[in-house]
């Protein structure tokens, strides 16, 4: 199966998806802390709440508690990696891991995002978590041009739904928007948190030409994604797998889309989709039977991320791994997620036009012609 067209005939291997240049879009700071990070600087900071300090052990541990169907447990995995996310110097190192261990997985463009009103427990102010994040992402990224990995991060300010902080988190993007900070986003339960309620937040945005994304339609239906775009005006989806509910497939194989699908189709609106993620929260039974593969086919905006890479166990290989697993995917139609991801980042028109041609499409050139001379030797 192909999405793209291409001449390449077999599916790529582990170690080629690996190479191939990718675009993160929806990638949680604190759900991607090394296991090793967290049991140093829980030491560091006197933190003694860890289910264990071996850090192979507590990596099952996060991924067994997101797994296991308890929101109770999985809602407890970012208790911890919050808990030692409280210091400049903690915030400072676990945004340079996470630089480092994105370009060594072949990202070349990644959007981090993280809610600044969790990290304020040491005293730090809103204003110098975020300096301190950023400053982890330049460490980082210069740290992954020294191993010869490129990298570019930008972030995204995040307001918890259930709180009532999102205006003064959307000034702070704001403040910082020329200063590493990309755009703003609302994350949490959506159920009995409807975007609307965060309203004036995004009003103020939108009045200043600034860029959002919206977790909607993840758990709950339509209605969430309705107000994401209609009432709100989010420039993106996060997640938006709930958008299947209104597409019918017919016993015959013809697709039917709603008047909802068909808007968001066709107004290009990207969603930002997290398989395993999806998988651990019920969305979807198994890769194969993800809305992923529907919505790709029908040309949907789609984009591949992690969400929580150390909660679900995951990276972006992985995940290109298990899609081209399960629908067969090949180089054309990884290189058709990852520009759809870039086209759709949060970077002006020209620095995303450059990424695309300067580093996307010939990276999987590359990786194409293989297929015909074997790689380089």
């Amino acid at each position: 199966m192909t999405l793209a067209g291409t001449t390449a005939p077999r599916v790529p291997t582990a170690e080629q998806i690996a190479r191939a240049p990718k675009v993160l879009l929806h990638d949680h700071l604190d759900g991607g802390l090394r296991p090793e990070t967290i049991v140093e600087l829980a030491a560091d900071c006197g933190y003694e709440g860890l289910p264990t300090t071996d850090p192979v052990e507590l990596g099952v541990w996060f991924r067994e508690a997101a797994d296991s169907g308890s929101l109770e447990r999985y809602l407890e995995t970012f208790a911890h990696t919050c808990a030692v996310m409280q210091t400049r110097e903690a915030l400072v190192r676990v945004a340079a891991d996470c630089a480092e261990d994105l370009a060594a997985d072949g990202v070349v463009y990644a959007e981090v995002r993280y809610a600044p009103e969790q990290h304020l427990e040491a005293g730090l102010t809103l204003d110098e978590v975020v300096e301190a994040v950023n400053e982890g992402f330049r460490l980082g990224e210069a740290n992954a041009r020294a191993r010869g990995h490129r990298i570019r991060v930008g972030t995204l300010l995040t307001a918890m739904r259930h709180a009532a902080r999102s205006q003064e988190i959307a000034e702070l993007a704001n403040r910082h928007r020329d200063r590493g900070v990309v755009g703003f986003d609302i994350a949490g339960a959506e159920a009995g948190h409807p975007p609307t309620r965060h309203q004036a937040a995004f009003d103020y945005l939108k009045g200043e030409n600034n860029h959002f994304t919206i977790h909607a339609g993840e758990a709950f239906g339509l209605p969430s994604i309705w107000e994401a775009v209609q009432c709100c005006g989010a420039d993106r989806l996060g997640h938006g797998v709930r958008i299947v509910d209104d597409i019918t497939v017919g016993e015959d194989g013809r697709v039917e889309l709603g008047r909802l699908a068909a808007y968001v189709r066709d107004k290009r609106v990207p969603l930002e989709m997290c398989p395993t993620s999806n998988l651990q929260t019920g969305a979807a039974a198994s890769y194969a039977e993800h809305p992923i593969g529907l919505l790709a086919g029908l040309k949907f905006r789609v984009t591949v991320n992690t969400d929580n890479r150390l909660m679900s166990g995951t990276s972006m290989s992985r995940e290109f791994g298990h899609l081209v697993d399960a629908f067969g995917y090949t180089l054309g139609d990884m290189e058709w997620f990852t520009v759809n991801a870039m086209k759709s980042a949060f970077l002006p028109f020209d620095e995303r036009l450059a990424m695309i041609n300067d580093v996307i499409k010939p990276g999987y050139a590359e990786l194409k012609a293989e297929w015909l001379f074997g790689p380089r030797g």
